[in-house]
């Protein structure tokens, strides 16, 4: 280990701006590096630039590919970049005039053409600048990495290996790590140590095969569903539906994925396989069929060239409308409908294991379609083992975070028992590797299991179960299901994460946060203070909290239960001033969606460690409300807190202000912090979402190793009166005059800016935290009695989008 955190990288050169070079250089430019993006000289000049009067020569004529790859790849939605003013981070060049470069730089990344030639090239022109030890990779998608160092140096070969990163590399975890017979074992280590814990990557080691491990078993997983689409009559729509979330699939399910990722690359890699492993038993199925060829030859590419297997229309009222193609005649048309009675036996189940327990064992046409892709991809994915990797932990580490699933191949057959598949898959003729059959016949029936908190897979030449390498600082709360808990209820569950630690893990739908929630942070507290020294709060779920349950406010709401809804609002409060004012420190551990009443549990706290991947916000205004956990009184303390710190009064309170009226979002932990949801200095994020818990888990140590005393409640909060009102009111009046806003957001916006300036008070004058929970609690029981209200409500719950009424 000592030998690998020797090597430092400060500086990145990145050769190739393409959408793939520019968005790795932002990502290293997230990560706080000095990037230097690279590409040719143009060959001449645009119209623009003979506008201008510039020459072949001028630095923004030779700079210009790198120039408008990188401003078109920044502009992108989502973005690349956690904060704009990182871009800052990453100078332009060209391969003419800057290769010196290259003397400074620590790591050298390759993402120019798939052309071993022209690869070769630019390699010829980084051996005569960079310095010894330089390392040296490729992002090659699939050409063998081992003929890429033919003529190079001993040093090179020693620093050089394949970093395949799947795209967009800020978002997708996967870094498959392809080294050659040269490859230092210090530099594949430094590589799969520094891309979990810097790049926030999942590294996965790769043998130097034809498409590496997540394209051969993924694209091997959508040609299966090709020819079973042939085989079972299904339509477009329906197989995206079965191979969607429904079966723990990302929401662009299979077809809605080659539209995306563009047909003729899925073609170009289904290709190369075919080409690159004439011994592969399932070669066959890797050719192309006519209507997939027949979209290309029309250049029917997906959504860069807007249709492929979908394709975006309006129908006669002017409404947009999705329209898949009919293989058969090439028409677009609107999806058929469908009625498959095993996906709507399996969709309420939430559980994905029980869901896929429920599908498989189904009767009808989706279920047999399932069967046999799974039948496919198991066969498939225990064939390749040793070929692609020795050990298939590393086949579903790659399915997970470069393909989105949920499982892995090897996880998806273990929910569905291995000894009851197999006899189903000899029935089909899809019989698997001899390895599983000798598995099952010593006696093993799973793939995985866990102990102590600590994930195990099947070493085959063992014949026994080993640690997984690399996951030992990851604390992943489904290993712990074996262990007895510490306390649970419907909606949460609180584990004993070792070291004096406890975990309170929400467990609702959506993580959204109803009176068992709120139960099970009280109860957590009050059992860390008793037995523990500190309280984690965070889950592995697909994101951290929805926020409040709308559900049960619009039921109490519609019945007038206004009572009801007081008292959920005080044991709401109550909660969250229980997190800030406890005998033990309290870390929260936010990822993904943080919404509303997440992000107050998150205000609360004594420290955040968040994903850097936390999209935060305090969005209650938009469904006709304003933040009454607790939430407006924070930002409301927070801007009298910045006025101590020589923060202009009004300006700082009025971006508090306008950051709940009009229910912002931070699209990354770095945003959060320029919104002041997290705090610079107190608060921190880990880039490697697997992190998240286990450096929470340290803080909330260190917290109370250092000796944690409780906080004594605020009664300094310095709010401004009826002049800041003044200034408030009047903007929002102007909004509503320009019809920026409706007569019902001018109304929750009035009343947002009368808690946060203190009432009706006539002057400056210092309150307490309670004070200010009094006045949310008032306005949030006003407006929830509101007719708009409810119905903004209504349709978030229905529509997923709230009306603008």
């Amino acid at each position: 280990m000592k030998s690998i955190m020797k090597r430092k990288i400060n500086e990145v050169a990145v050769l190739g701006s393409g959408v793939m070079g520019s968005r790795i250089a932002a990502h290293f430019a997230n990560i706080g590096c000095k990037v230097y993006l690279l590409d040719i000289v143009p060959k001449e000049l645009n119209d623009s630039e003979k506008k201008k009067g510039l020459s072949l020569q001028d630095p923004a004529v030779r700079n210009r590919t790198a120039n408008e790859n990188l401003q078109s790849v920044l502009k992108a939605k989502p973005s690349p970049i956690y904060r704009t003013d990182f871009a800052s981070r990453i100078s332009t060049g060209n391969f003419e005039d800057n290769m010196s470069w290259l003397s400074n730089v620590d790591w050298v990344i390759e993402v120019v053409i798939e052309n071993l030639e022209i690869k070769k090239k630019v390699f010829d022109n980084v051996e005569k600048f960079r310095k010894p030890g330089t390392l040296v990779t490729t992002n090659t998608s699939g050409i063998p990495i081992h003929l890429m160092i033919e003529g190079r140096s001993e040093d090179f070969q020693q620093n050089f290996c394949g970093v395949h990163f799947f795209n967009p590399p800020r978002y997708l975890q996967l870094l498959e790590i392809i080294p050659t017979p040269k490859t230092s074992k210090d530099v594949i280590d430094f590589l799969m140590w520094y891309g979990d814990l810097f790049l926030g990557k999942t590294p996965v080691l790769c043998k130097d095969t034809p498409a590496f491990i997540a394209n051969r078993i993924g694209v091997f997983s959508i040609m299966a569903v090709f020819k079973l689409k042939d085989e079972l009559g299904l339509s477009i729509k329906e197989i995206d539906t079965l191979t969607g979330p429904l079966t723990g699939k990302p929401k662009s399910a299979t077809f809605r994925t080659a539209d995306v990722v563009g047909i003729d690359t899925l073609v170009k890699v289904a290709n190369n396989v075919y080409k690159d492993c004439p011994i592969d038993e399932a070669r066959e199925l890797f050719a192309i069929p006519d209507y997939v060829n027949k979209l290309v030859e029309k250049n029917w590419l997906g959504d860069k060239t807007k249709q492929g297997f979908y394709k975006k229309s309006k129908d006669e009222k002017g409404e947009k409308v999705i329209l898949e193609l009919d293989p058969g005649t090439f028409d677009y048309k609107p999806s058929p409908k469908s009625n498959m009675a095993s996906v709507t036996v399996a969709k309420p189940i939430d559980n994905l294991k029980d869901r896929l327990k429920a599908l498989h064992s189904g009767k009808d046409k989706a279920a047999d379609f399932l069967r046999s892709l799974n039948f496919y991809i198991f066969q498939y994915a225990s064939n390749r083992i040793p070929e692609i990797s020795d050990e298939f932990y590393k086949v579903d580490d790659a399915m997970r975070a470069g393909f989105g699933w949920e499982f892995g191949p090897f996880e998806v057959w273990d929910a569905l028992g291995i000894k009851k598949i197999v006899e189903q898959m000899t029935a089909a003729n899809k019989k698997p590797a001899d390895w599983v059959l000798k598995m099952l016949e010593g006696g093993i029936t799973s793939f995985y299991k866990s102990e102590n908190g600590k994930k195990k897979y099947y070493d085959i030449p063992s014949n026994s179960y080993k640690e997984i390498p690399g996951k030992s600082d990851f604390i992943i709360l489904d290993n712990f299901r074996s262990n007895e808990p510490v306390w649970k209820n419907s909606g949460a569950t609180l584990h004993d994460i070792g070291d004096g630690i406890v975990n309170l893990e929400f467990q609702t739908k959506m993580n959204s946060i109803g009176s068992e929630i709120l139960e099970a942070i009280n109860k957590s507290i009050e059992i860390a203070e008793k037995d523990f020294k500190g309280l984690v709060i965070g889950n592995n779920g697909e994101h951290f909290s929805a926020g409040a349950n709308l559900a049960m406010m619009l039921m109490l709401a519609t019945e007038q239960e206004y009572d009801e809804i007081d008292v959920a609002v005080r044991q709401f409060q109550k909660a969250t001033m229980h997190v800030r004012y406890s005998n033990i420190p309290v870390v929260v551990a936010p990822h993904s969606l943080v919404l509303g009443g997440g992000c107050e549990i998150c205000l609360h706290s004594d420290k955040v460690n968040a994903s850097a991947e936390t999209y935060i916000g305090l969005v209650e205004v938009g469904v006709g409300i304003i933040p009454a956990g607790g939430g407006t009184k924070e930002m409301t303390l927070r801007a009298s807190d910045s006025y101590a710190e020589g923060g202009i009064e009004l300006p700082e309170l009025q971006k508090r202000f306008m950051n709940i009226a009009t229910a912002k979002v931070a699209t990354s932990a770095e945003e959060a912090f320029d919104m002041g949801i997290f705090r610079r200095g107190f608060d921190s994020y880990s880039v490697n979402p697997n992190r998240v818990i286990s450096d929470a888990k340290k803080y909330a140590i260190l917290l109370a190793d250092k000796g944690y005393t409780k906080p004594i409640p605020r009664t300094d909060i310095k709010v401004l009166g009826r002049t800041a009102l003044a200034t408030l009111l009047l903007g929002i009046h102007s909004f509503r005059l320009g019809n920026y806003i409706s007569e019902h957001d001018q109304k929750i916006a009035e009343k947002l800016a009368y808690i946060m300036c203190g009432g009706d008070l006539s002057e400056g004058s210092l309150v307490s935290e309670q004070y200010l929970l009094d006045l949310e609690r008032e306005a949030f029981l006003s407006l929830i009695a509101e007719k708009k209200t409810m119905e903004r409500i209504q349709s978030i719950l229905t529509t997923g989008k709230p009306l603008r009424n």
